[in-house]
């Protein structure tokens, strides 16, 4: 009979899958594109907003910027996806950035980059899910004021997707993305006829102006537009991810991964920049809070950049158009976190495998996904989201630094890489494709070093600092358990004396009762010959030390009895020094000592017995030379679990 745990588990996830099955789990370039993909194509939601936000500072003079910070974004992408192109074809086996550094820059490096890596998993999840219900509660204001709940209860939704494995996550996931590129594509249309046709797009924010506008001239100018540029760089956040996933793919994976991300670079900045045309065609203003902008409703929250972009192009916010476009937004901003579910948990299986993080994220759950990896990503991101209360202007200025510093590292990997197998390269064609390879990452390396650069310098002290800190953290865990891990090595690293047999067996059996599970474990003692049997007792009360002789001697029990002293009623202490005095005696011999147990079939009844038991092996397990074993006896509570295969 299944416990009822174990019914909620297959509710939620379904049916173990068995190893063999893993192979049933591969995706289609049309179904990776979604379940990988999801994070960059939904970054053009917000990435236009966010410029939009620096230059508010400066007022409507600066707002004609918003152009050339969306152009700068739009290049950045096309170089960072040539350069991860690349990448896929030389790492295929899904360490992404973090193989690619520890092969070609060493261990440090890719520490780094995988400390950088879960950081920015883990806020990809905060920060999609949040912007996902801002744009929600931009639709229905009847949810304003709920959205660290909202928020909370869909990662714990996108949570138990994942774990129901990857395939079926990904099937899932598919439509809404792919009705959000419809969207933005039908938006575009309708936008490019109306514009064609002498229209005007109006935005239901041009009217409005705003307050505590500062001057910028010269270096401050130049700062504040290389601020909003780095702001506009969130679009760029989940191209990594794909390198991450090529083992996903289906055969020819590298092929296949390399595609994928050509149609998400494309996809991605055809939908970037026409929101950014519309939203300075139509004059769409926006502001970190509602006070520094003279016009608004009073009691109402503008609106998100493309909401309103929707509004003017479908012709209000009560049509059909724009409500299909904020539903579908809120989906595709929700799901893009399951970019982070899927690339997170495969890296913490790698650095798991490598010996940085704890070995139970290195193995699959029942559904071949690594469940561990995907309960603490979910774990980590419900507290970001409560800690900064679902706000995705605060969240989003942690946010970039990680997959930056990710970016750096991998494409100044990729061009050692290419240093190292070119002299030995003989075919001309393939060293030309090498040569080739190596100018796109060089490219790659110097703009996202002087991105990272600009976004340490101008996000540092708006939150950015924190991301550094987990970062650091984050390398320091994970260098101090790879030395844990080394050290316990070379501690069980097998020598000659492990080989070598005691010189005697000295077995002890611990004795509360004269009963069944006692005598059980006198009759296993006893089997296993060791050179010297004994039973051994603590006189807590005299008058059952009394009774126990008595059972003793009647029952003839061939094994001799010791009764321990204890005057302050102490069991566990004297036993503990016997043991302990016998090894220091002959520390050659091997101390065996046989606890009886009692099994049970309810939780309440463990707390009812086997509880100086199990004080006495936790502290028997550190004594060395000395062995524990437990010898169980089955009382008639444990018959209802005896055949149940899921205990």
């Amino acid at each position: 009979m299944s416990t009822l745990g174990d019914v909620f588990k297959r509710l939620l996830v379904g049916r173990p899958m068995r190893s063999a099955q893993l192979g049933e789990t591969l995706l289609p370039k049309k179904i990776a594109l979604p379940v990988f993909a999801s994070d960059a194509l939904s970054s053009v939601a917000y990435a236009t907003e966010e410029i939009l936000l620096v230059l508010s500072a400066g007022g409507l003079a600066l707002i004609h910027l918003t152009w050339w910070a969306a152009c700068g974004v739009a290049f950045l992408m096309i170089v960072v996806v040539a350069s991860y192109r690349q990448n896929v074809y030389a790492y295929p086996s899904g360490g992404g950035d973090y193989e690619v550094a520890t092969v070609n820059l060493g261990r440090q490096a890719g520490i780094t980059v995988a400390s950088a890596l879960m950081v920015d998993y883990v806020l990809t999840v905060a920060v999609s899910v949040s912007s996902g219900v801002a744009n929600i509660t931009s639709a229905a204001g009847s949810l304003q004021g709920h959205e660290v709940g909202l928020a909370v209860g869909l990662v714990l939704v996108i949570m138990v997707l994942n774990l129901r494995g990857l395939r079926e996550s990904g099937t899932a996931f598919a439509i809404p993305t792919y009705a959000f590129m419809a969207g933005i594509a039908v938006l575009i249309v309708v936008g490019v006829f109306k514009l064609s046709g002498g229209q005007h797009l109006t935005a239901e924010s041009a009217t409005w102006h705003y307050r505590h506008v500062e001057q910028f001239s010269g270096f401050a100018l130049l700062f504040l537009v290389l601020r909003a540029f780095a702001s506009g760089c969130t679009a760029l956040t989940g191209v990594e991810a794909i390198s991450n996933g090529v083992p996903a793919f289906k055969p020819h994976k590298s092929r296949n991964a390399a595609t994928t991300l050509a149609w998400l670079g494309g996809i991605a900045v055809t939908m970037f920049m026409a929101i950014t045309a519309f939203a300075i065609v139509s004059h769409v203003h926006v502001a970190d809070r509602a006070s520094r902008l003279v016009g608004v409703p009073k009691g109402e929250q503008p609106k998100t950049v493309i909401a309103q972009v929707g509004a003017a192009i479908f012709g209000g916010d009560h049509t059909f158009g724009f409500f299909y476009l904020q539903t579908v937004t809120a989906l595709i901003l929700v799901l893009a976190a399951n970019t982070a579910f899927n690339g997170f948990p495969v890296l913490a299986s790698i650095l798991a495998r490598d010996g940085f993080l704890p070995r139970q994220l290195h193995t699959r759950g029942d559904r071949l996904a690594f469940s561990n990896g995907i309960l603490l990503l979910a774990g980590f991101a419900i507290v970001l989201i409560v800690a900064f209360k679902a706000s995705p202007s605060r969240l989003i200025q942690l946010y970039i630094v990680g997959v930056f510093v990710s970016f750096v590292n991998s494409q100044t990997g990729m061009i050692r890489h290419w240093n190292r197998h070119l002299p030995g390269e003989t075919d001309p064609a393939r060293r030309r494709q090498m040569q080739r390879s190596r100018v796109i990452n060089t490219v790659g390396a110097i703009v996202t070093s002087l991105v990272l650069v600009i976004i340490l310098i101008s996000k540092f002290t708006e939150g950015a600092w924190i991301a550094v800190v987990a970062m650091a953290a984050l390398f320091a865990l994970m260098g101090g358990i790879r030395r844990h891990y080394d050290r316990v090595r070379v501690e069980l690293a097998p020598t000659d004396d492990e080989t070598m047999l005691p010189s005697r067996v000295h077995a002890v059996v611990l004795v509360s009762k004269v009963h069944k599970a006692t005598l059980r474990a006198i009759a296993y003692a006893r089997a296993s010959r060791p050179s010297y049997l004994e039973a051994v007792t603590v006189d807590v009360d005299p008058a059952d030390t009394e009774v126990i002789k008595q059972e003793w001697e009647a029952r003839n029990i061939p094994v001799p009895l010791k009764i321990l002293e204890s005057p302050y009623r102490e069991v566990t202490r004297p036993i503990l020094d016997y043991v302990r005095s016998i090894s220091r005696q002959s520390p050659r011999d091997l101390v065996s000592v046989y606890i009886p147990e009692y099994v049970v079939g309810h939780w309440w009844e463990q707390l009812l017995h086997n509880q100086t038991a199990l004080r006495l092996k936790g502290r028997l397990l550190f004594t060395p030379g000395v062995m524990v074993t437990s010898v169980p006896y089955q009382l008639e509570s444990s018959d209802r679990l005896r055949d149940d295969p899921h205990v």
